[in-house]
This record gives C-alpha cells, structure tokens and sequence, in this order.
C-alpha cells in the first residue's frame, strides 16, 4: 500500500489496538466477523467500490455500512469497518487487504492474551515446512476444484487438536479464501504479522543439527544486537547445510554453512 491507504491502515491498526486492549472484546469473535466483511467485499466488488469511493463522503458510507452490517456484526465491528470507510484508499482492493489483515490481527491478539502467541508463531512456521515438503498436500490445499468444505475438513485432520485455535482460524482462512495470494507467501505475511505482535523480526534459522538452548539464545542475543529488535528464531533442521548455519532475515541472507561456502569456492573457481 502507499498514499493514503497507507495512512488509512494505520490509522484502523491504531483503533483496531484501542478496541483490543479492552479485555471485555472477544478478539476472537471480531477476528471471524472481520474475516467475514473481508469476504463479502472481495465477493461484492459494486459495494467496495461505493464504500471507497473518494467523491462520496465518508459519513454517508459510515452510515451506508451501519445499515448493511449493524444486525450482521457486533457494534465493535461494525464501527470499525465505519472508520475505515471514512477513510481514503488509493485502490480499492486495499480496503479489502487491510480489513483481511486486520482479522488475523485480531486472532493474534486472543492468542497473545491467552499467552499462546509464540506457540502459534511456531506452529505457522512449522506448517510452512510440511506443506513445502509435501507436493501432494500443497496441491490439495491449493486446488481450485476443491470445495472450501473439503479444505476445511482437510485442515482439521491436521491441525484438530494438535494446534492452537488461533492457528488453525488463520491457516483455515489462508487456504480457504486465498485471494490469489500463493500459500506459502500467506504464511510468511502471518508469520511477520505475529512476530510483529511484539515488535520482534523473524529470522529463518537452517542448520545441519538441532541448536541447544545456549546456542539459541546466543544466536538471538547476536542477531538482536545487529538489527536493533527482538528477534523470533524459527529453526528448521537440514543435513545439507553440512555444517554451520545459514540465517534469513527478510530478503537477507547470512551463510554460515559448509555448503555455502564450497558452493562460494566453486563458483570462484568456474570464473
């Protein structure tokens, strides 16, 4: 986003964190209607445009969705999808991204009241590596032809039981209402989104063996002085790394694997 969307989602993030911090919000209950308005102005796309239309003004939109959703939702949710309206949006698909975002926020936030928020960070991360090893359940997680109930049903034979309620809310909605994201970059954005929960960066760690906990908390230790934030480990595991570890935070690589670094000599040495 730029412009004035941006300016427009962080002003609804900023209401969105004023609501929350009222323990008396169900944030799971405004999560799932949130998600809802999500889909029903990606499926209605005359309404989305009306409701981001600059030249209407925005309490006649405000008033517009009180109408609409005052007996579908909660007044929480509700007022603020109203504030939201009153506000400009460069596209109008941008409405849409923010209130989807908004949502999982929201999920983010019961699962950090209930103190399970690092446990849904990792059961994100580690559902990424089952679905990137598995060719056959990434296709079926991401076929057109498959019903959302058949999705949905596939998603709870995994996930029932064995994580958080917040996570299998947010891996359910991803698979189910992509919205022409890829899998694999949905995950990545509620990774980042829950990281960023508590001001903390996201740092892929690969190597060849499992690290200690004295090794992990060096490691963070470290890479929290380098950037300048706290920093949330997701370990993967990878004989080929051969030795060392290899770190990804955002677009940036630190190697510090034998593999890389004999990949390195290689590709001097054919030069």
């Amino acid at each position: 986003m730029n412009g004035a969307s941006r300016e427009a989602l962080a002003a609804a993030r900023e209401r969105l964190d004023a609501l929350t911090d009222a323990t008396a919000v169900d944030a799971a209950k405004l999560a799932d209607e949130l998600a809802a308005v999500t889909a029903l102005l990606h499926r209605e796309v005359s309404l989305r445009r009306v409701l981001t239309d600059p030249a209407q003004a925005g309490e006649a939109k405000a008033e517009l969705v009180q109408r609409l959703l005052g007996t579908q939702v909660s007044g929480e949710t509700a007022d603020l999808v109203s504030g939201m309206v009153r506000s400009r949006w460069s596209q109008t698909r941008d409405l849409v991204d923010a209130l989807e975002e908004l949502a999982n926020t929201a999920d983010l936030t019961a699962a950090q009241r209930t103190g399970t928020l690092d446990d849904v960070e990792d059961e994100l991360f580690r559902f990424g590596r089952i679905v990137a090893s598995s060719t056959e359940l990434r296709a079926a997680l991401t076929d057109r032809a498959a019903t959302t109930s058949a999705k949905g049903e596939l998603l709870r034979s995994l996930l029932g039981g064995r994580a958080k309620p917040a996570t299998e809310r947010l891996v359910t909605r991803l698979v189910t209402a992509p919205r022409g994201r890829s899998l694999e970059s949905g995950l990545e954005s509620l990774s980042k989104l829950a990281a960023e929960r508590r001001d903390r960066m996201v740092a892929v760690v690969t190597s060849a063996v499992p690290l200690s906990d004295p090794q992990k908390q060096r490691l963070g230790a470290a890479l929290a002085k380098l950037y300048g934030r706290q920093m949330h480990l997701n370990l993967d595991v990878d004989p080929e790394v051969l030795g060392g570890i290899r770190v990804q935070v955002g677009d940036e690589v630190i190697n510090g694997s034998l593999a890389d670094r004999i990949a390195d000599a290689e590709r001097r040495m054919a030069s």
